[in-house]
């Protein structure tokens, strides 16, 4: 099995109100904000894109996340890397991390065991 593309954007910021904005005037609509400084948009059927404040003193990142319909079906190369399994998160899914032959992440995000496909919530 493999991966059937960019799922979302995870996206920090040290401004999550000012970054919700600018996206917004860029044509993104939000489709959910939490009460952490952090939230989710979506521009038409693309992928969603998750901005997440982060303190003044942390440089804020960004990062891909690949979309895979069912983590215990999905299978590997033995030559890539897996930095982290697939571990349930807080936000609903199942997340892996993997590393490139260059050294970046990618994060690749499948819903959870008991989640129908389609209703992932991305990185919160």
């Amino acid at each position: 099995m493999a991966t059937e593309g960019i799922e979302a954007v995870f996206m920090e910021t040290h401004n999550w109100g000012k970054a919700a904005k600018f996206f917004q005037r860029l044509g993104y609509e939000l489709e959910f904000a939490t009460d952490h400084n952090s939230g989710q948009l979506r521009n038409g059927d693309g992928p969603t894109l998750f901005i997440a404040e982060v303190p003044e003193d942390r440089e804020p990142q960004m990062q891909l996340v690949l979309k895979v319909p069912d983590a215990d079906a999905f299978r590997l190369d033995a030559d890539i890397e897996v930095v982290t399994p697939f571990e349930d998160t807080h936000f609903g899914t199942r997340l892996m991390t993997v590393r490139d032959p260059d050294g970046r992440l990618w994060s690749l995000q499948a819903p959870a065991k008991n989640q129908p496909q389609g209703s992932e919530t991305g990185h919160e």
